[in-house]
């Protein structure tokens, strides 16, 4: 069996490991160039967005969950309280999701809409650090990742990522999700990085 790879042969993430020993890994390179033509051949078969986050959901979840991931889901604006950007008004609403419920709606308080007001990509290492501003649908969960997806070149909600394990995803991730939306047509622009990270320890002299 080859090193960091399960009895099926998808990953378990024992190959991403930085010197700390936090993973700042969940999906290699192979894994999301496998969902970014799933999710091209997404768009062939749904034209309208809407229908395109159900299967999505599915096919980073089938992906991902055996590497880390606790949770995967879309929310969207909801029409009915848009978000007001100078209040943080306003809330998201659960689109589409594996494996489990989540909360519904969620304000704009949250690492989810502070990433959707902000149209920011989120990397949250430990949840903890987020404070009051964490909603926590799953106490389990211990880091995060959140990028915000657009409809017709306009800001339409989020895709939110989670996971038991501290440090769980990082810049590979941010990379290859920004890809798999992007062939997915949810995502049309570059994004700032604005990530929550654990100090690391510094080197002994």
């Amino acid at each position: 069996m080859s090193p960091g790879r399960n009895g099926d042969g998808s990953q378990d993430g024992s190959q991403h490991r930085s010197t700390d020993g936090l993973r700042r890994q969940c999906g290699d390179e192979a894994t999301y160039a496998r969902l970014r033509a799933e999710a091209f051949r997404l768009t062939l078969v749904h034209a309208e967005a809407h229908d395109r986050l159900a299967p999505l959901c599915d096919a980073l979840w089938a992906a991902l969950a055996p590497a880390g991931v606790s949770w995967v889901g879309f929310y969207l604006e909801d029409p009915e309280q848009p978000a007001v950007p100078a209040t943080r008004e306003g809330q998201l609403l659960l689109a589409a999701r594996r494996d489990k419920p989540a909360c519904s709606p969620i304000g704009l308080h949250g690492v989810c809409g502070q990433g959707f007001l902000e149209e920011s990509v989120r990397v949250v290492e430990d949840v903890a650090l987020l404070g009051a501003g964490y909603i926590a649908c799953d106490p389990r969960d211990r880091s995060e990742i959140v990028i915000p997806v657009y409809r017709n070149g306009i800001r339409w909600g989020v895709l939110d990522v989670d996971s038991h394990e501290l440090a769980c995803f990082g810049r590979p991730d941010v990379d290859g999700l920004n890809g798999v939306l992007r062939a997915a047509g949810l995502l049309d622009r570059d994004l700032p990085l604005r990530e929550d990270r654990l100090h690391e320890p510094q080197a002994s002299l």
